[in-house]
């Protein structure tokens, strides 16, 4: 019997190339797609490099990439300015879409300008790429590597993830916003249970919402563990897209990305989700319950609701309105109707930065601007900055700041021994006039009415999977057993090496696991098998973290679960890891309290690649097929040299 798709299956299905015929793509899959747009920004120069080491003269599809800078907008170094014009300049000769410094956030600057379209597979060489399924796009983050692949053969791989539903019932009360919402969301669900999946939200609650509180949800799914987070299309959706329509026809574009007509057809074609699709998930969230909330100090997984934190009457000396996540128009008029006729605090800095020049420009002409810089705002220009720690406006060594940003890790936004809290703009801006973490308005304290309910997976038959000539049908060998869930990048391959580029393959094969396990490379042996827990390879994104486990003669790596951009790293590199959370979990019922990090099982696995599964003295674990995508990466190398070999065929690009 056949199952439906969801949302992400059907854009997805779309957007794939080289499916067999009949063949329909669901969570698990490995497929190669043609993206519509990537998006690249102040990365571009890195991305440039690898271009041209794959052997790239010409992009593929001129119309597929977008170069906005945003990131160190306030550098007027010499280098930094010369770096912007060099990418400018690629940009002109290949004849892409490129916008300078000042002209806003990538993020913002794809939704504005229409590279945002219901229905369509949009990336980005940035992590809040989420953002575009505001619009009821899948977007989702690629690496380096996959950007300059996609400029090269306007292709890359990708697997599909399971998909949540996130049912939205009600509307959110008075004085709460979507900030509040997803802030709310991770801080209650934040045991993974997201983690590298898509979010489908649903229910009557999605018409109540903004576009701009959309996007604000969006974007935070990064921080919440998923890959991408979905709204629907609706009238909310098209309303917005018709009023874009009509600014590029006013401002004369001689060839809009945008109209009416395109508007039109874009929604009526925006997938639906089909009623009998799957989900792992099931979250139920009443809207009406939602209070305004602070995550944190350095952590969005930390929150409090604003009536019990305001309590502690926390002394601020920051206070920021900008970033990718809340310096849109409503957010910055929420914050401009809390500051109007008041003035920050003594010893409090308020700093403002618009999404776009085109936002500023509205909220100056609407007078939202004029009254936050009256309230003594000071203004920043269109795009990041103290967010991740770039130019003026950091923290310093001591303080604390509240900020309608995304992120708040130790040290992201300036000094490792400063704090940072998050929050809405109405509440960073209540918290700058008073001086400490303060709500906006009196609000009763609400606890959050939400439940999370796990689908059983459906029986779906796995047949004996085609072996690539050349791709071995089975690897087998000893299995040493990793007990930590999360283990980090630099636990992996530690800081200490990853800007040292004088090392051999083999010394950075002896360095694996240093500052996880010292004694791992004792009980390591060349051939080996490696089993990991959930979300190995979290934190940076250092490619050395997959191939010094390469180097060191390790066959593979299984895990419950990997980090999206390790998974990606790794394969990208010619490394192969696979998921099998139920050999996690046999090991973990086997090692209930293990004392050592690195455990030699005494057992020989066996890892069959025609079978999906792997085995162990009988037992048999069920893992997602390795079909032609992910056999032609290990075969070739990884992606950098799949592409040399496609670009040397195909006469250089």
């Amino acid at each position: 019997m056949r199952l439906g798709q969801n949302r992400v299956e059907k854009i997805v299905q779309r957007y794939a190339v080289g499916l067999p015929p009949g063949r329909e793509v669901r969570a698990g899959d490995y497929v190669t797609v043609r993206p519509a747009h990537v998006m690249t920004h102040d990365n571009s120069s890195a991305v440039i490099a690898k271009f041209r080491a794959l052997g790239g003269a010409r992009i593929f599809d001129p119309t597929q990439p977008v170069m906005p800078l945003d990131h160190d907008v306030q550098n007027e170094s010499e280098a930094n300015l010369a770096k912007y014009a060099s990418i400018e300049q690629f940009a002109r000769e290949q004849g892409c879409a490129f916008f300078p410094a000042k002209s806003g956030i990538g993020h913002q600057i794809m939704v504005e300008e229409g590279f945002v379209l219901p229905g369509t597979f949009v990336v980005g060489s940035d992590s809040h790429s989420n953002l575009y399924g505001a619009l009821g796009a899948l977007g989702t983050p690629v690496v380096r590597t996959d950007a300059a692949a996609i400029w090269a053969t306007g292709e890359t791989w990708w697997q599909v993830p399971p998909a949540v539903k996130v049912i939205l019932d009600g509307t959110l009360p008075p004085g709460s916003s979507g900030k509040d919402l997803i802030l709310a969301l991770i801080g209650l669900f934040h045991g993974d249970e997201v983690l590298n999946c898509v979010l489908e939200f649903e229910g009557d609650g999605v018409a109540s919402l903004s576009i701009d509180q959309r996007m604000a949800i969006s974007n935070m799914t990064t921080e919440w563990g998923a890959l991408a987070g979905l709204f629907p299309c609706d009238d909310v959706t098209v309303r917005y897209l018709l009023d874009r329509a009509a600014f590029m026809e006013e401002r004369e574009d001689r060839a809009p990305r945008l109209t009416a007509g395109i508007v039109e057809e874009r929604s009526k074609s925006a997938p639906a989700p089909d009623g009998d699709a799957f989900y792992a998930k099931e979250i139920t969230v009443r809207l009406d319950s939602i209070t305004p909330c602070v995550a944190g100090p350095n952590s969005v997984k930390t929150c409090t609701p604003i009536g019990e934190i305001e309590k502690r009457k926390i002394a601020v000396q920051k206070a920021y309105l900008l970033s990718c996540v809340n310096s849109r128009l409503e957010d910055l008029a929420e914050a401009a109707a809390v500051v109007k006729g008041r003035t920050v605090a003594p010893g409090v800095e308020m700093y403002i930065a618009a999404a776009s020049a085109h936002v500023e420009q509205e909220a100056k002409k609407r007078g939202v601007w004029g009254d936050l810089v009256a309230a003594g705002a000071i203004e920043l220009p269109p795009g990041c900055g103290p967010c991740i720690g770039l130019g003026k406006g950091t923290l310093e060594k001591g303080e604390t700041g509240i900020s309608a940003t995304n992120r708040n890790f130790k040290g992201r936004m300036g000094h490792p021994n400063a704090q940072a809290y998050l929050a809405s703009p109405a509440v960073v801006a209540a918290s700058a006039v008073a001086g400490h973490i303060a709500a906006p308005v009196r609000t009763n304290p609400l606890k959050v009415i939400a439940r999370i309910r796990e689908s059983s997976e459906p029986g779906r038959a796995i047949g004996a999977v085609s072996i690539r000539e050349g791709f071995p049908a089975r690897i087998e060998g000893r299995l040493l057993y990793l007990v930590e869930d999360n283990l980090n990048t630099d636990g992996i391959y530690g800081k200490e090496f990853t800007y040292r580029d004088d090392l051999t393959p083999e010394e950075m094969g002896r360095a694996a696991f240093a500052n996880y396990d010292p004694s791992f490379q004792d009980l390591a042996r060349k051939g080996d098998i490696l089993a990991g827990g959930w979300n190995f390879g979290t934190g940076s994104s250092r490619e050395q973290a997959a191939t010094a486990i390469l180097f060191r003669g390790i066959r593979l790596v299984l895990a419950g679960s990997f980090s999206q951009t390790y998974k990606r790293n790794a394969f990208n590199n010619g490394f192969l890891v696979i998921e099998c959370p139920g050999l996690i979990s046999h090991l973990r019922e086997r090692f209930p309290s293990p004392k050592e990090k690195t455990i030699p099982t005494g057992d020989d696995v066996v890892v069959d690649f025609e079978a999906s599964r792997v085995v162990i003295n009988g037992k048999k674990w069920p893992f997602p097929p390795l079909g032609d995508v992910p056999q032609e990466l290990i075969m070739a190398g990884g992606l950098e040299a799949m592409v040399k070999t496609r670009l040397g065929g195909a006469g250089g690009g």
